[in-house]
């Protein structure tokens, strides 16, 4: 179960984003994607915006966002939560054809941003994230307040 620190983290990320780009992009959290093999739920995805179809939304979304955001646990949390098990998940959301995916990593107030598997630039929460695919620009010092 996310604590504090990890629901903190997972608002600020949202509502920074939603105040940057909420004219031009969905920002959600929670939403369960049919990734391959069993299907996975990201903390936080952005889609370009788009309209509901309040009566037809799918359990899970077989289309791509533009960028998963995932949130480690403290170390003390089960494997599913380590940043290994996150890094992991970039390879299935990259298959699933996502253009970008950030691993927050609360304990060192960092943001890892892969722009493709296995690469990535790394944000300290004082920095101000940039993500090469999809443009987005973010101060981080919103983030680990």
């Amino acid at each position: 179960m996310p604590n504090a620190v990890h629901g903190s983290i997972q608002a600020n990320i949202s509502f920074e984003l939603k105040l940057r780009y909420r004219g031009t992009h969905r920002i959600m959290s929670e939403v369960s994607l049919a990734t391959t093999p069993y299907g996975t739920t990201p903390d936080v995805v952005v889609y370009p915006n788009f309209q509901f179809d309040y009566e037809h939304e799918p359990a899970k979304r077989s289309d791509p966002p533009l960028t998963c955001i995932e949130i480690t646990g403290p170390p003390s949390r089960s494997a599913s939560q380590s940043t290994d098990e996150m890094v992991t998940k970039t390879n299935a959301y990259f298959r699933f054809g996502v253009k970008s995916c950030w691993i927050v990593i609360p304990i060192l107030r960092a943001i890892m941003v892969f722009d493709k598997p296995g690469h990535y630039e790394f944000f300290h929460h004082d920095d101000t994230l940039r993500d090469p695919q999809t443009g987005f620009e973010l101060p981080l010092s919103g983030v680990f307040v």
